[in-house]
């Protein structure tokens, strides 16, 4: 499966041609219609998610997401995975609008909690399972659009290292959707508190973190395979508002390119 927006990555694209060279299918996920890689792979899903103007991608990314969980879906629904599981996935899948809808409403608190963290050079991001490479988004976008050095860690692994970055002047955003280890996740607040580390919260479980986050952004309970998307948006709008408060052009970001199509 090879995933690119333009559909010009040039790493991905050799990556598709030497795939093929082993003998391999390949299939793309891409935004661009008519782009290289979708021309030269075996099959594709186009994304439809509309023009990306700014160089970070939000959209292309979350429809990613979206359709890897379909993919999945399907390819679930061909093995072990029951009906009735199935279903709920497609269900959360149908009502992800109306979640999403649901939490661009805490854009104006997003953007008030940015206005106070926007003064800082350094942030740690941290998730757990399905929540790290959402912890990676948002430390990416983070990077991309505001210049500010942001580093994305499995929140598990917090104590192998990252742990020694946590003080006053470097906050942490801390992804925290799964009910299941929640426990786990507040265990990780309350070792950030102890040294002093100020704490940003994503979570649908905004009860649990009184008195212990700094700054808690909620967002709905929704089912555990489109957590990830939800959590994302949180997670963008907090790297945009940061921006445009130390006024850095967030469609444009220094150095940076729409496509990487060289190597």
């Amino acid at each position: 499966f090879v995933l690119s927006q333009s559909g010009e990555t040039l790493d991905t694209l050799e990556a598709l041609r030497e795939a093929q060279r082993k003998g391999f299918k390949t299939l793309a996920i891409t935004n661009a219609i008519a782009s290289t890689i979708s021309r030269e792979s075996d099959g594709g899903l186009y994304q439809y998610a509309g023009k990306e103007v700014g160089v970070a991608s939000t959209k292309a990314f979350t429809s990613q997401v979206a359709i890897c969980l379909l993919i999945a879906l399907y390819i679930g629904r061909m093995r072990d995975l029951s009906f009735s599981e199935g279903k709920k996935i497609v269900a959360a899948l149908k009502h992800l609008p109306e979640d999403i809808k649901e939490t661009l409403k805490q854009a104006k608190h997003v953007e008030e909690i940015a206005k106070k963290y926007a003064k800082y050079n350094d942030f740690l991001f941290l998730g757990r399972l399905d929540e790290f490479p959402i912890a990676l988004e948002g430390a990416l976008k983070l990077k991309e659009i505001s210049y500010i050095h942001a580093e994305a860690y499995p929140a598990g692994e917090m104590k192998h290292g990252p742990i020694a970055l946590i003080c006053p002047e470097c906050p942490t955003v801390l992804f925290a959707g799964s009910e299941e280890i929640l426990p786990k996740i507040i265990s990780n607040a309350q070792e950030i508190k102890a040294r002093k580390g100020k704490i940003i919260v994503i979570t649908p479980f905004a009860e649990a973190f009184e008195g212990l986050a700094d700054e808690i952004i909620p967002v709905p309970h929704v089912h555990e395979s489109v957590r990830t998307i939800i959590a994302t948006i949180p997670a963008q709008l907090f790297a945009y508002y940061v921006a445009v408060e130390r006024g850095c052009d967030v469609d444009k970001p220094r150095n940076l390119a729409k496509a990487v199509t060289v190597e």
